[in-house]
């Protein structure tokens, strides 16, 4: 905490970044975005395994970019490879961002492209034990299997968007849920609505979900909705060797045709 701290208050008095986005204590234990623009705020911030939330996601805030850039970020490995896929995608550029990892017992900042690179390759995302078997889980259901898992997870889902809302690659200033010339998805939380939903999400984040879980955490009836967008993205990989997170020039998966790709995903 002590080398955080350090490293907090050195970007603030030197007036390198404008805020830094960090973790600080909530209620019941439970830890909670802080932003921090004093040197006096800087001993709220918190760095331990609660910390788990990508805040990869304010960085499109209208209410964050506003501070300017460079904003700097407690980023977790999954707030890393976010924030290359960011990049990738055009809604940030190098130098916007300053990503402050721990490596080696100290903090160290990320700005250059080759050190959020490597550090996003050698750093990968790991999940927590429960999430490990829920994904061995539905590899070894049939297709009617999952079907009716499914089923019965989204049978709780009431649209409440907070999966939306938690994703730092969901920033459409537009969703698609909301487009009603012509309406793509229907509103209302029935099944088809909701099927219509999470489906259209997990294909819209096939390819460039990172896999940090925020979803999942942040749903309040307590679907496991990341498990969706993370087997979409490692399809996509499976298929076509396409890995996101790990290069600030990477093209998007869905949207690049290559005359040697086999195909052998359409059956």
């Amino acid at each position: 905490m002590k080398q955080l701290h350090e490293r907090a208050h050195e970007l603030l008095e030197q007036k390198a970044v404008s805020v830094i986005i960090g973790y600080g204590e909530g209620t019941e234990g439970r830890v909670r975005p802080v932003f921090i623009r004093t040197l006096e705020a800087v001993r709220l911030l918190v760095w331990d395994d609660r910390c788990r939330v990508n805040l990869a996601v304010y960085l499109n805030k209208p209410e964050i970019r506003k501070f300017g850039f460079p904003i700097a970020v407690v980023s977790t490995p999954a707030t890393v490879r976010t924030i290359v896929q960011l990049i990738a995608e055009h809604q940030l550029s190098i130098g916007d961002v300053v990503v402050l990892v721990r490596e080696n017992d100290t903090v160290r900042a990320l700005i250059q492209k080759e050190d959020l690179e490597q550090y996003a390759r050698n750093n990968p995302v790991i999940f927590p034990p429960f999430v490990i078997e829920e994904i061995e889980l539905l590899k070894k259901m049939s297709i009617e299997e999952r079907f009716t898992y499914w089923q019965e997870e989204l049978a709780k889902c009431f649209k409440c968007y907070a999966c939306r809302a938690a994703c730092p690659l969901c920033y459409c200033e537009k969703c698609i849920t909301d487009v009603n010339q012509p309406q793509w998805v229907c509103v209302a939380p029935h099944p088809v609505g909701v099927f219509e939903w999470h489906i259209n999400r997990a294909m819209h984040l096939a390819g460039r979900c990172i896999e940090c879980g925020s979803c999942t955490i942040a749903c309040p009836v307590g679907i496991p909705i990341a498990l969706l967008t993370i087997e979409a993205t490692r399809v996509v990989k499976e298929e076509f060797a396409f890995t996101p997170g790990i290069d600030c020039n990477a093209p998007s998966a869905l949207s690049t045709f290559r005359v040697d790709d086999k195909e052998t995903f359409i059956r």
